[in-house]
C-alpha cells in the first residue's frame, strides 16, 4: 500500500511586489489563502467575491424546512453556493448547523422564515412558483419536468419530507426517480439532484464551469 499523500488547501503568500486592485485583500496577499475558494478567487476580499457572484447568480432559490435542526442544511448551502443559487431560505427554526456549509455561507445569501406561510407569501410577491421536492404519490418525475426558470426549490425536513402546509404552497411537486431498496435519499442529496437539474435545463454552458477551471490570477481584476 501506499503512503497517503495530503495535499495543502490554497495558495501561500503572494510574492512582491503585490497585484494592486480594489477587490484584493492584504492580509490574504501577506499571510496566504488557504480558503475553500476557487482559484479565481484567490486572495479576493469576501466583500469582493460576493459582489462577483452577484452579478451572475442564478434566478433559482433553494428552500429547507428546519423544524428539528436538520443536519443537512450546511450542505443544501455549500451546494447552492456551487451552483450559483440566488438565495438559500431556512424555514422554521432560525439556527442551523453552519460546519457543513464550509464558510459558503459567507458568499451565500440566506434568508430566514418562521413559517410556510411566510415563505409562501414572499414567493407570491416575488412571482416566484414553488416546486415542492418530494417522493409523494401522484409526484411528477423530476427528470421529465419543465422546472421553470425563476422558481424555489422547497424541500423538506430530513424524515418526514415536505410538510402539508409545504405541499399546500407547492404549485408542483416532482420527486427524484430511485431504483434501489431505499425508500429515500437525504435532504442534501436531493437538493444537489434537484439543482442540477436546474442547472442542465437554464444555465448557458461554461457560466460556472469555466470559472472553476480559469487560470486567471490574482492580478486580474473583476
Amino acid at each position: 500500500m501506499g503512503s497517503a499523500v495530503s495535499e495543502e488547501i490554497g495558495v501561500g503568500p503572494h510574492p512582491e511586489p503585490w497585484p494592486a486592485g480594489e477587490h484584493l485583500d492584504r492580509e490574504l496577499l501577506r499571510d496566504g489563502d488557504r480558503r475553500n475558494v476557487i482559484d479565481r478567487y484567490r486572495y479576493w476580499s469576501v466583500e469582493a467575491i460576493r459582489a462577483d457572484l452577484d452579478a451572475r447568480r442564478h434566478p433559482f432559490h433553494v428552500a429547507i424546512e428546519n423544524w428539528e435542526h436538520d443536519r443537512n442544511i450546511g450542505t443544501v448551502v455549500r451546494t447552492a453556493n456551487a451552483f450559483a443559487a440566488a438565495e438559500v431560505h431556512i424555514v422554521g427554526r432560525r439556527r442551523w448547523n453552519r460546519r457543513g456549509a464550509m464558510m459558503t455561507d459567507v458568499y451565500q445569501h440566506v434568508r430566514h422564515h418562521a413559517s410556510v406561510e411566510d415563505l409562501a407569501a414572499w414567493a407570491a410577491a416575488e412571482a416566484l412558483p414553488i416546486v415542492g421536492i418530494d417522493n409523494l404519490p401522484g409526484a411528477q418525475d423530476l427528470e421529465t419536468a419543465a422546472l421553470p426558470e425563476k422558481c424555489v426549490l422547497l424541500f423538506g425536513q430530513e424524515g418526514p419530507g415536505l410538510s402539508e402546509a409545504a405541499r399546500s404552497a407547492s404549485a408542483q411537486v416532482l420527486s427524484i426517480s430511485q431504483f434501489g431498496s431505499t425508500r429515500s435519499i437525504n435532504a442534501g442529496v436531493a437538493a444537489g439532484i434537484a439543482m442540477h437539474a436546474w442547472i442542465r435545463l437554464w444555465s448557458p454552458p461554461g457560466l460556472d464551469g469555466g470559472l472553476s477551471r480559469s487560470s486567471r490570477s490574482a492580478s486580474e481584476s473583476p
